[in-house]
């Protein structure tokens, strides 16, 4: 793929948005960068990115795909709240991918999971949204009684 300014701009601008944007935000951060660039060559240079596997389309829950820099596969679960995002874990996609594969003799050829839930923090806020979507803390918490540990 070509490198030219406006993807090395797009590009920029999702390393610094940190990644799970729309391609509006993308937008609105490139011409803040550069009024100059129409949207709809940023537009085009997130499909290069795309095509080229630089950028990944990922559709977080309804709504608009979120792009981020191409890396180590990763699935996700999002808060339906604030919009924050949580890795799974590698592990837990694989042991499904397995039960799958094992029990029903069903090969998965691409998996994609998404858990829509509450993040503690909305839970805790009772609905007060915050403004800006976030990478949620990738913490474990003790097991509930009778829940399962790693």
């Amino acid at each position: 793929m070509r490198q030219t300014r406006q993807r090395q701009l797009v590009w920029q601008a999702i390393e610094e948005l940190g990644g799970h944007c729309t391609a509006d935000e993308i937008a609105s951060h490139v011409q803040s960068l550069d009024a100059s660039l129409a949207r709809s060559t940023v537009y085009r240079a997130l499909e290069a990115l795309t095509a080229s596997g630089a950028v990944h389309a990922v559709r977080l829950g309804g709504g608009a795909v979120h792009y981020e820099l191409a890396g180590e596969e990763h699935q996700h679960a999002i808060c339906q709240m604030c919009e924050g995002v949580l890795h799974i874990e590698d592990e837990l996609v694989h042991e499904l991918e397995h039960h799958l594969e094992e029990l029903h003799r069903f090969r998965p050829v691409r998996t994609e999971v998404l858990v829509v839930g509450v993040c503690e923090t909305c839970a805790r806020s009772r609905g007060r949204r915050p403004t800006k979507r976030r990478l949620l803390e990738h913490v474990h918490y003790p097991a509930a009684e009778g829940g399962v540990t790693e």
